[in-house]
């Protein structure tokens, strides 16, 4: 058995011995290596971010934090790798950072025949999409899920450049491009700022008045919430 191909089913062992956890001498049986072989293997599984945990003494052993890990993934390595260009294409939008972090555990955790094929396939597949900057993303990020004012400078079509504070409400991409559609203090409306333009953001202390997303309108009909 490869590495690779152990330290797979080395993960999924501890993850079904579930609190009990495993020593590392049934570890090293299982696999027919050596104890010292298996507490390397283990620490190469903890540098990678396997959430890992261990008890010393008699009844110790190790396993991995439940709430950490994902149980085995079923995708073929087309589908997998169609996640990835999606993600990767995608760094202007809401939360791209944690998509292709997700993304990221999801590959981890493909067993590895189709992980092989699907970082062949990847390879093929170049993307070169700049992406706003992150102090400025995650300051929006973060006023709209804590639904907390957020202060931009924002610089319009016409050049004009304006410090509002802007109550998020809604994220919205239409035409190739990502907007922060909010409630704007200084204009006292709801208005429609292409990400794009903002040149600083801030999130505030200042918790938003309860806009709801009804009073932005109608969307279009070819426009939907993610969730579908």
């Amino acid at each position: 058995m490869k590495r690779a191909e152990r330290l797979h089913a080395l993960s999924e062992m501890l993850r079904r011995s579930g609190p009990r956890g495993c020593t590392a001498e049934r570890l090293a049986d299982e696999f027919g290596v050596s104890v010292r072989t298996v507490k390397r293997d283990l620490t190469a599984l903890e540098n990678s971010g396997a959430p890992l945990w261990s008890r010393p003494g008699p009844g110790g052993g190790y396993g991995l934090v439940a709430r950490g890990t994902l149980p085995p993934v079923s995708l073929t390595p087309v589908q997998a790798v169609a996640l990835l260009a999606a993600v990767s294409a995608a760094t202007d939008a809401p939360y791209a950072d944690l998509a292709s972090a997700g993304v990221r555990k999801i590959m981890d955790v493909l067993d590895p025949p189709t992980r092989a094929k699907a970082d062949e396939l990847a390879a093929r597949i170049w993307v070169d999409a700049p992406a706003t900057p992150r102090r400025i993303r995650s300051a929006l990020e973060d006023a709209m899920a804590e639904q907390r004012v957020v202060r931009i400078r924002y610089v319009s079509r016409d050049g004009d450049d304006t410090t509002r504070d802007v109550e998020p409400m809604m994220f919205a991409a239409t035409n190739g491009r990502w907007y922060l559609v909010g409630w704007c203090r200084l204009r006292d409306a709801v208005r429609w700022f292409v990400v794009s333009r903002i040149e600083y953001a801030r999130a505030t202390t200042m918790a938003c008045s309860g806009h709801g997303i009804d009073e932005i309108g109608a969307p279009p009909t070819t426009a939907k919430p993610v969730n579908g």
